[in-house]
């Protein structure tokens, strides 16, 4: 498998997700670990599958 594009980083109030090819944080601040959004990211890059859980996880915050 090659080098992942998007990992989890812990910071202070939960997680955020690192782009190490563009060097910046992408998102938002998720209270758990988004390992089904890391590996939509990472693998297939599904638009519609994307939205939906970034919805999801906006909504757990709330």
């Amino acid at each position: 498998m090659g080098r992942r594009r998007f990992v989890a980083r812990g910071v202070p109030g939960g997680y955020r997700i690192w782009d190490d090819r563009g060097r910046k944080w992408w998102g938002d601040l998720y209270g758990l670990c988004p390992d089904d959004l890391l590996a939509e990211l990472n693998g297939k890059r599904d638009n519609e599958r994307i939205t939906a859980l970034l919805k999801r996880y906006r909504a757990l915050r709330r």
